[in-house]
Parts: C-alpha cells; structure tokens; sequence
C-alpha cells in the first residue's frame, strides 16, 4: 500500500494536507505533486488573505464540507501551506488520494 505524503487522517477524523500554493494563476486547480506537497494553483491574488480565502474555500467545495470546516494550519504568508478539513466524506477521502 502506497502511503501519500501530502495527505494525512489525523487521529480524531480530520484531513490534514501539506500544500504547495501558486497565487495569480489563471484558473484554481490541483497541479499535481510538488515534492512532498500538493501544488495548486490559485486564480486570487496573494494580497490581503484573498488567496488564503480562496484555498479554504476551493478545498471546501472539493470535500463537500462547510467553508468553517477547513482551517490553515500552518503558511499564513508563506506558499507552503498545512491545512486541516474537518468532516471529510470517505468520497472525499478517496477522491484526495486519487490525486497523488
């Protein structure tokens, strides 16, 4: 079984991911791995939280899970990012590690 790096279930059900962000891009999308990390680019701007805003909700919609669901660890002005989803469905689940 192939453990992947970027995902992790913590002990009490979260999802906690570690991310790599590229902000300013054209559209949101999962990239593929960047390193250990799961890149992703972002259509908002790194400026004033907006790009932090729009990977919590771009990861909500993705886990089908309440915005309020998904937290920023760890990154808050940095491109590498740990981000912690709450509630994740085993869909969800499945569909992360599908990812890489």
């Amino acid at each position: 079984m192939s453990e992947t790096v970027w995902l992790r279930e913590a002990a009490d059900g979260g999802l906690v991911l570690t991310l790599h962000i590229q902000p300013g891009a054209k559209k949101t999308e999962f990239v593929g791995l960047h390193g250990e990390a799961m890149k992703i680019r972002l259509a908002a701007p790194p400026v004033d939280g907006k790009a932090n805003a729009a990977l919590c909700a771009f990861l909500a919609d993705f886990c089908g899970v309440p915005k309020s669901a998904v937290t920023l660890i760890s990154g808050e002005t940095s491109r590498a990012k740990r981000v912690r989803v709450d509630a994740a469905s085993a869909a969800a689940l499945a569909r992360m590690r599908a990812l890489g």
